[in-house]
């Protein structure tokens, strides 16, 4: 066994003795492509989505220097008629790009070429006499070995696209790390016949010049377009469910903070980190928690292209925007417009993406309050007050202060009159969504909330454990607040809310379009508690 080649099992054995959920139907996919042309995989995610996991787990099934089946017996991959088949029967060359690029700025090196030298290394001394000393070409030399009547080997390579997020601008790196990729699985006389499978995991999808991409033979499963193996993108809700009914977890808060990412035929998919922190540490908070978050995120937000302000704004007000995300040139340099911007945050993890409506939104209360961080500085001004008077806001409604809530709303409006543009209700509703911001931390807030004879707009519902009363917000536009009280008596939407939650209040809110006068007022509140 060496550091690279064939390393073991011990990785994905230590990975199993901790909490687990059961990936290895991944496996089954893998094995499906051998034997095929082009059994070649990209699977891009997000941080802290288990991408190194999974790297272990395939390194271990494929690893023909170790028997593996005890790991492996009573997961998915062994019910798969290909698991005897490929168990343990290859070489494997694993690697994470992050290490080599530690090294070499520790000892100032060639990062491709050490890497390529590295894996020489250790074939020639795992291999001794097949592989001339002058030899240099990885893929020649890999010919060499499998010549000599040794297994074929899988490629098992982590962080992938590390040089791309790491050396944004160094172009000749990049090209000179795209070459050697190309010589290893684009070389038709050699890469059929040496390598059984290559399955590369990063964050970004592969690098595209113009249309195509750089690495053409590879199949690619991306945030925007994860296919077949969306499942495998993070935890399912099913997993999420079973994961809180052993660990006596509240799986509604848990679905509040962490679900938000969603893909056609698997339904919600949550990140596997911040449930496991939420199930070790018995807390539901953010788990994205850094520095480096923050300022990466704002960053990118902070870009001055046409409207992605507003349309961060209206994310932040829980609304959906669309975006264009086939230009992206997946690298972090080439942005030439918001849409671009708005995809690097979805392969980041920061936004979420509906294929279906192609629309993004900010996915769950974690990467809400990751948002919140970010935008507290320099450029942001107007929505970094927003965020603090949101506090205010919720006080004074609280508290049955009607007129300070008006109040409130007419500094919303103020600030984003560019952005909401008032002609109807469901623009009052953006604006009542953005200016309760912060609200969101002890309310879910749920739109078109379906109660007695109808549906109430807005339904404030305290998470689990909150002394808070029930907020039903009825909006009505050149009308009057009364009118959104009566109507909410008239539908009876406080009739099943009453009976399992106890106090409500009601918030009656009227938008005036014509109101004039230098203190016209166009926003009216009025609060009831019952």
């Amino acid at each position: 066994m060496g550091i690279y080649l064939n390393p073991g099992n011990a990785g994905f054995e230590e990975i199993r003795r901790d909490i687990y959920v059961d990936k290895s139907g991944l496996i089954s996919f893998v094995n499906s492509l051998i034997g095929k042309p082009k059994p070649l995989v990209s699977f891009s995610r997000p941080r802290r989505f288990g991408k190194s996991y999974d790297a272990n787990m395939i390194c271990a099934y494929y690893d023909k220097r170790c028997d593996s089946r005890f790991l492996f017996e009573d997961l998915e991959i062994a019910k798969d008629d290909t698991f005897e088949k490929h168990l343990n029967q290859y070489n494997v060359i694993t690697f994470d790009v992050t290490g080599f690029i530690a090294d070499s700025k520790d000892n100032d090196t060639n990062i491709v070429l050490n890497i390529k030298n590295t894996l020489l290394e250790e074939l020639r001394a795992a291999f001794p006499g097949c592989i001339r000393d002058e030899e240099k070409n990885l893929g020649k030399a890999l010919y060499a070995v499998v010549s000599k009547g040794n297994a074929k080997f899988v490629f098992v390579i982590d962080e992938w696209d590390a040089l791309f997020r790491e050396y944004k601008e160094d172009k000749q790196l990049q090209e000179d790390y795209i070459l050697f990729l190309r010589s290893l699985f684009k070389n038709k006389d050699t890469t059929s016949r040496t390598i059984a499978a290559a399955y590369m995991t990063g964050i970004l999808p592969i690098k595209k010049y113009g249309t195509e991409s750089a690495l053409t033979d590879f199949r690619e499963f991306t945030m925007t377009a994860p296919d077949a193996l969306a499942p495998y993108v993070g935890f399912t809700e099913r997993e999420v469910l079973d994961l809180c009914d052993r660990n006596h977890l509240d799986f509604e808060e848990v679905k509040l903070w962490y679900d938000g990412y969603s893909f056609d035929n698997v339904g919600s998919v949550y990140s596997p980190n911040s449930v496991m922190q939420a199930i070790e540490r018995k807390v539901l908070r953010n788990y994205w928690t850094s520095s480096e978050t923050y300022e990466s995120l704002a960053t990118y937000i902070g870009m001055d292209y046409k409207g992605l302000k507003k349309d961060i704004i209206r994310m932040l007000g829980g609304e959906a925007v669309r975006v264009r995300v086939s230009k992206f040139q997946n690298d972090m340099t080439s942005f030439k417009s918001k849409d671009d911007v708005l995809t690097l945050l979805i392969h980041l993890g920061y936004l979420s993406y509906d294929a279906e409506t192609k629309t993004v939104v900010i996915p769950n209360q974690e990467i809400v309050d990751v948002f919140g961080d970010a935008v507290d500085g320099e450029g942001w001004e107007e929505i970094g007050e927003l965020i603090q008077e949101s506090d205010d806001l919720l006080d004074a409604t609280l508290c049955g202060d009607s007129d300070a809530v008006a109040e409130a709303l007419e500094k919303v409006h103020a600030a984003n009159s560019s952005i909401l543009q008032y002609n109807n209700e469901a623009a009052l509703s953006s604006a009542i969504m953005i200016a309760y911001y912060t609200a969101r931390r002890i309310y879910k807030i749920v739109p078109e909330f379906p109660q007695g004879k109808g549906f109430a707009d807005l339904v404030f519902l305290p998470r689990r454990g909150s002394d808070k009363p029930v907020m039903i917000v009825e909006l009505k536009y050149d009308k009057d607040a009364d009118t959104a009280i009566r109507q909410i008596h008239e539908n009876r939407y406080d009739g099943d809310l009453k009976k399992y939650f106890g106090n409500l209040l009601l918030v009656g809110i009227n938008y005036d379009k014509d109101a004039k006068g230098v203190n016209a007022k166009r926003h009216s509140c009025v609060i009831e508690k019952v």
